[in-house]
């Protein structure tokens, strides 16, 4: 349109807007079908805003227009298709960002002036809303505009539909990556087996901390549409979630992703990245976001009133969560882990010290909370153990009591978490009294493959490293890679080996006579009163009702950079 043409629409625009009233339905039919196709993306300025105009003052005439005015700014949330490829480019990434406040204002002043309208609303974005299957740019620039109406005082009148929405649709996108198209390595290696291996081929060329650049760790997924229009979605979903920070409206938005998580993405087994999400929003206020976080997790995993599902899917989620996440206080970790610890010694309490092992799935919550708490312990017991009051808090944790217990959760749990497990507890002298490490090179026992029941819950980790390139970059600050994690045994070789020895460790082997009920004869008396002199390490004694080896001497193969845990089958 030249100017002179678009004066003469502004001028009839205008004039429209004063005569609204006596439009008819029926007489201008053809008149509002013109204006509802109309396009603003089309338009200058001053015809945008004569349009918009009109269509506010329609949608406030009662009980007419006001369905066909919403479908219209919604359907302008998107460009026309011609306009796609390129709204990219500079001078169009300056018209989508005008348009779209544009739109989110009208939308405003018609919620003040039809309160009946944020509910219409729902109704008209829930039709229009793009579906996973769609191109990639439908989906982005509808998500922007809709993420910015939610920024606006009408997202307090759409409550958490429009995150919702967005949610959905992440987790759409999320489960639609097959694990086939991650997963190229050996399933029969233990879970932290793969990334040692890659970091150590990769020393070459690592980057800071020794971790593997982004460009080779996500090469994974290069080519998978859907992981390409995800990682674009979780772009603009954390930078939604930092102005919601930097405008104080965090812990709002927070509670309402809290609410969505529970119901869509806790016990979606099969979502990878869509989590972040949380783990992100965390990270921007760790002292409230991310400790309401770990403590909604626990209390649903103590809960009697959740389902075993949802429970060791909570603890499951716990432990992925206080095992990677930076910005979480060892004060924190050690205070949640006391709370885990004690509930799994009540459970063994309230257990028949004659029950043994028949069923593992009978007790799949008690198995799937130990392992969360040996699972952290892998990551998080040097930074425990580094400050004084936390490491005497850790060692008055009944952890010997539920180990001995005929229960028996090292034979239970997945193998390669159990060893990592006992050698960083002996490292730290946590039992006076050296465990046994599982033998036959850490194979899957039917017991622990049996506990995670058919869909595996017990090789869940939801936190596993993220391989989305361009998002990435908002995790990764945040984020615990193995190599950056400093063990108990780091030090081993140094004069640092027996800083832990000051510590009157948990009398282990009183443990194991007080749960079997026999006398441990076969302990030699003597190595028992030199460790009590010297602070010395013994060898392990047949303590448990299956065979050991001590082999704490192999180095035992945690990752630089975990990868994704097997998905599991439904």
């Amino acid at each position: 349109m030249g100017p002179d043409e678009e004066a003469l629409l502004v001028l009839a625009l205008k004039a429209l807007s004063g005569a609204v009233s006596k439009i008819d339905c029926v007489f201008h039919g053809s008149l509002l079908n013109n204006i509802f196709s109309m396009c603003i993306w089309n338009y200058g300025l001053d015809a945008r805003n004569a349009l918009l105009e009109l269509i506010t003052t329609l949608a406030a005439v009662p009980d007419k227009f006001l369905d066909g005015c919403l479908h219209m700014l919604v359907g302008n949330f998107l460009p026309p298709r011609r306009l796609r490829e390129s709204i990219s480019q500079s001078r169009w990434l300056t018209r989508k960002k005008e348009v779209h406040s544009q739109l989110h204002m009208a939308l405003h002043y018609i919620a003040e002036l039809v309160p009946l309208a944020p509910m219409r609303l729902k109704d008209v974005i829930d039709k229009r809303m793009p579906r996973y299957t769609d191109p990639k740019d439908v989906i982005v620039v509808f998500m922007e505009c809709m993420l910015g109406l939610e920024s606006d005082e009408i997202g307090e009148f759409l409550g958490n539909m429009l995150l919702a929405k967005v949610m959905d649709l992440l987790t759409d996108l999320d489960v639609n990556i097959s694990w086939e198209d991650i997963l190229q390595e050996d399933h029969n290696k233990g879970i932290f087996d793969m990334e040692l291996e890659e970091w150590e081929e990769n020393t070459n060329s690592t980057g800071k901390d020794g971790i593997k650049p982004l460009e080779e760790a996500n090469g994974v997924l290069n080519g998978n549409v859907f992981a390409e229009k995800l990682d674009v979605l979780m772009v603009i979903v954390c930078e939604h979630l930092k102005l919601c920070a930097d405008g104080g409206r965090l812990l709002k938005v927070f509670d309402m992703l809290t609410e969505i998580f529970r119901r869509t993405i806790m016990n979606a087994h099969k979502s990878k990245f869509a989590q972040f999400v949380m783990f992100y929003a965390c990270s921007l206020d760790p002292e409230i976001c991310g400790l309401k976080f770990a403590v909604l997790l626990t209390d649903i995993f103590v809960s009697k009133t959740e389902s075993p599902m949802s429970r060791m899917s909570a603890v499951l989620y716990l432990a992925s969560y206080l095992s990677r996440a930076k910005f979480i206080s060892s004060v924190m970790v050690a205070s949640i882990l006391k709370r885990l610890v004690d509930w799994c010694f009540e459970y063994c309490q309230l257990h028949s010290i004659q029950e043994k092992i028949v069923k593992p799935e009978a007790h799949c919550v008690f198995y799937s909370g130990f392992q969360a708490v040996m699972y952290v312990l892998c990551f998080r017991m040097r930074s425990i153990m580094d400050v004084p009051n936390l490491k005497s808090l850790l060692f008055h944790m009944p952890l010997n009591l539920i180990l001995c217990h005929p229960l028996d959760p090292l034979k239970v749990c997945l193998p390669s978490i159990v060893q990592e497990f006992l050698r960083q507890a002996k490292a730290a002298r946590l039992f006076n009294m050296s465990v046994p490490s599982l033998y036959d090179n850490l194979l899957e026992s039917e017991f622990s493959k049996a506990f995670g029941g058919i869909g595996r819950l017990d090789v869940f980790f939801p936190f596993d490293p993220y391989l989305l390139k361009e998002s990435d970059r908002f995790m990764r600050p945040k984020y615990e890679f193995w190599s950056m994690v400093k063990t108990t045994y780091s030090n081993c070789n140094s004069a640092d080996e027996y800083e832990y020895e000051d510590l009157d460790a948990p009398d282990f082997a009183d443990n194991v006579e007080r749960f079997e009920g026999h006398d441990n004869n076969d302990l030699d008396s003597e190595d028992d009163l030199e460790y009590s002199i010297n602070k010395m390490s013994i060898t392990p004694k047949p303590a448990f009702q299956y065979p050991a080896a001590a082999n704490f001497h192999i180095p035992s193969r945690m990752p630089a950079r975990i990868r994704p845990s097997v998905s599991p089958a439904w």
